[in-house]
């Protein structure tokens, strides 16, 4: 029997000791997901543009016991994508194993009231943003290697479209495919790239970009499970992705979307 089919499924989940970079580790999604990969025994390293929900959060892990380390990070800005990624890799001593690009931004509005400044703002945090730090960290993690895990979050609305959000859903869509790309290009040096696309989840940036409480009421009536995700939900599917019970899993997008989109 391989040493895979031998593997326990706790062995198979564990990440003790291996470096993670989430993004959004402020709150939502991205909070929770540093909070996991905390509990699976990983090495944090969180970034946020929030100072200080992503202290906070960093915070929370160390008094668990777990190892984190807060650095400012706004996906808007280039030259502090370049400042993290020069940060973390001083810490880690260029041993990145895992990238799990969580952070997005939208404000759900008709497509003719978008401004040129919201577009930038939207194409930089959900794409330019983490295809930047990406490349900034992929040719220290092919030097290493040892493989290695990139998690990317999208949405549902970038797979199926989104009433309100047009361009939002543009962005996720390029995510998608970058991700499917990429994972291709990465196969051959095993490292794995996939895409979680969350749908209606109970963070600050679903009530803060819904403010029409009818809206919200259609749209929890459009999901089979009649409820918002709980951000530890989506945040478990990135973990698992990350570990090695996912290592024959490559350029996939999964829904954690409570039934609202089913794709075979």
């Amino acid at each position: 029997m391989s040493e895979q089919h031998e593997m326990g499924w706790r062995a198979a989940t564990d990440l003790a000791g291996k470096t993670v970079v989430v993004t959004g580790c402020a709150s939502g999604i991205g909070r929770a997901t540093a909070i996991q990969f905390a509990n699976a025994g990983a090495i944090v390293y969180g970034g946020d543009v929030n100072e200080t929900g992503g202290k906070e959060a960093i915070a929370e892990i160390t008094a668990a016991g777990g190892k984190a380390e807060f650095m400012p990070l706004d996906l808007a800005n280039r030259q502090s994508i370049d400042n993290f990624v020069d940060l973390v890799k001083q810490k880690t001593g260029n041993a990145v194993d895992i990238i799990a690009s969580v952070a997005g931004w939208e404000r759900v509005g008709p497509f003719l009231e978008n401004t040129p400044d919201f577009w930038d703002k939207v194409i930089a945090i959900n794409y330019l943003g983490p295809v930047r730090m990406i490349h900034r960290f992929l040719p220290a993690m092919i030097e290493r290697g040892q493989g290695g895990k990139i998690v990317t979050v999208a949405s549902d609305a970038g797979r199926v479209g989104s009433l309100g959000e047009s361009f939002y859903s543009g962005s996720k869509g390029a995510i998608i495919a970058f991700t499917k790309s990429l994972a291709r290009e990465m196969a051959r040096n095993g490292i794995n790239c996939n895409c979680v696309a969350p749908g209606l989840t109970d963070t600050p940036l679903f009530h803060d970009g819904i403010q029409n409480p009818k809206l919200k009421e259609a749209l929890l009536k459009a999901v089979p499970l009649r409820r918002l995700a709980k951000p530890i939900e989506p945040a478990n599917t990135i973990v698992y992705l990350a570990t090695p019970a996912a290592d024959f899993i490559t350029g996939q997008v999964i829904s954690v979307s409570g039934g609202l989109t089913m794709h075979g």
